[in-house]
């Protein structure tokens, strides 16, 4: 009998045995065993691909160094002030207060982050974030060169900025782009930066998801996550997959967990840079309308099947989507062929579109699909493009008619409508979010002309029912909430 020995590959357990048992003794005896992979061989291979992509890319990261009158030592700040809570939730109290945290306009102090050679004439890409108040930019090269480096551009909504140094023809290493779209969960990534200022640092992990959003950094967010380690100071650095090609631009992670980091994606990134070169700016569509996510309850308000859309809370007056007879209370499903789920889907689209260019777009209006066509507008530099999300809340509201003067007294734009003069606490009402001095609209998609619409509309509803409520507050705009009617309670 043959006893088959040392095989450990499990592909090759059974064919290797019956081998042996086909095979004469002396036959088996003169010939050697199939060469089996050793673990060790495996690991040798791989670090070998880890050395051969710091080795190749390495070159082309560098240390960008920032002269800033409102820069600590290390800038990670957001460019609006009112991010600053979210970052210390991502960077931790300590961290902000030692690098992140704003001085006084009078303070000059220096940054530092991370940059990526991206073009054989000088650019460089890297965070808004990092050079967003620079008065001065030098950039730093692996080979101890220092250039004085001018701001192309910089896009605060998508966090990424531009840099130009000066140079000989050819002089420069040049990182290569690779292709976002194509990334895939589980595969090897690669970060090198320079946390802490400590320079050209090289750390490895994985894809751990794409495509986030919701992340509270940027306005336009499609991060790639990574466990690869990224610290203050990484802002600005590439992102590589296993051939040495930038996938990535990193810039926030979460302190608060482990291995969380966050890189824009070089697609996204490709197209910002292609635009500030050319324009100094970066032109993005728009519809002027105010929107906000299609919530279970707001779906089953307006008596929809499920929470896929984007409610339209308002309509820009004399805006692309007025002029294309959108109307607030339409819920947009569809936009350029593409089903629409949520308001980060519809910001990216929109954004994407040539100014100018006529767009269908299907809105579900009264429950019924409709068409519209849609001359895109240009994005203004300050778009109010999300409305506040309403709270999930649960009729205890006392109105009054809607005059001029009491439209003037709380700082309302309607003509038609009630005005709350006071919420009931714990009514559904108040659930609701409804507040003293907010004008009400709309019960229910019926549009309120006084009291007397009002009641008619409240006692429409029933017990149960879930309802739209479209409100109007005093500088803050126009947007539904959602009243829960529930069953009276017995004495």
């Amino acid at each position: 009998m043959i006893i088959a020995r040392g095989i450990v590959t499990s592909g090759t357990l059974a064919l290797t045995a019956s081998l042996l048992l086909l095979t004469p003794a002396s036959s088996s005896a003169q010939r050697p065993a199939p060469a089996t992979p050793e673990p060790a061989r495996i690991l040798e291979a791989l670090e070998t691909a880890f050395v051969a992509v710091a080795d190749r890319v390495m070159p082309a990261v560098v240390n960008v160094n920032v002269k800033s009158k409102r820069s600590p030592a290390v800038s990670e700040a957001p460019e609006r002030p009112e991010m600053d809570e979210r970052f210390k939730e991502f960077f931790g109290q300590e961290f902000f207060d030692r690098f992140f945290r704003r001085r006084s306009p009078r303070d000059e102090g220096r940054a530092s982050g991370s940059g990526v050679i991206v073009d054989p004439r000088g650019y460089i890409l890297t965070n808004n974030h990092v050079v967003e108040s620079a008065t001065e930019i030098e950039v730093g090269l692996s080979d101890d060169r220092k250039f004085k480096a001018t701001l192309v551009g910089r896009d605060a909504k998508t966090d990424l900025a531009v840099l130009k140094i000066e140079v000989p023809p050819g002089s420069l290493p040049v990182a290569e782009l690779g292709d976002s779209d194509r990334l895939k969960v589980g595969q090897w990534a690669v970060a090198i930066g320079n946390p802490f200022g400590l320079d050209r640092t090289v750390t490895v992990g994985i894809i751990s998801a794409t495509g986030r959003t919701r992340v509270g950094v940027a306005t336009y967010e499609a991060f790639i996550q990574t466990d690869a380690s990224i610290n203050p100071g990484n802002s600005g650095g590439p992102l590589l997959n296993l051939q040495g090609r930038v996938i990535g631009i990193n810039t926030a992670i979460v302190a608060t967990g482990q291995g969380i980091g966050f890189s824009i994606p070089i697609n996204m990134a490709r197209e910002v840079m292609g635009q500030l070169i050319a324009r100094g700016r970066v032109v993005r569509g728009w519809l002027g309308i105010v929107i906000q996510d299609l919530t279970p309850d707001l779906a089953a308000g307006f008596g929809l099947p499920n929470a896929g859309g984007v409610l339209v809370s308002d309509v820009m007056k004399d805006g692309p989507a007025e002029g294309a007879g959108m109307r607030a209370g339409d819920v947009i499903v569809e936009f350029a062929g593409t089903p629409i789920k949520e308001v980060t889907d519809l910001q990216k689209r929109v954004a994407a579109v040539e100014p100018g260019k006529p767009t269908a777009l299907t809105v579900i209006r009264d429950k019924r699909p409709t068409r519209l066509s849609v001359r895109i507008g240009e994005q203004p530099a300050e778009e109010v493009a999300v409305a506040a999300q309403p709270r999930e809340e649960r009729l205890g509201l006392t109105v009054e008619p809607l005059t001029p003067e009491t439209a003037e007294r709380f700082g309302l734009s309607a003509r038609a409508g009630v005005v709350v003069t006071d919420v009931k606490p714990g009514s559904a009402g108040a659930e609701a979010g409804i507040r003293p001095g907010d004008a009400i609209l709309e019960v229910n998609r019926r549009p309120i002309t006084g009291v007397d619409s009002f009641r008619e509309s409240m006692a429409a509803v029933r017990p149960g029912d879930v309802v739209p409520v479209y409100v109007q507050r005093g500088g803050g705009g126009n947007e539904y909430v959602v009243l829960k009617s529930t069953e009276p309670t017995k004495p």
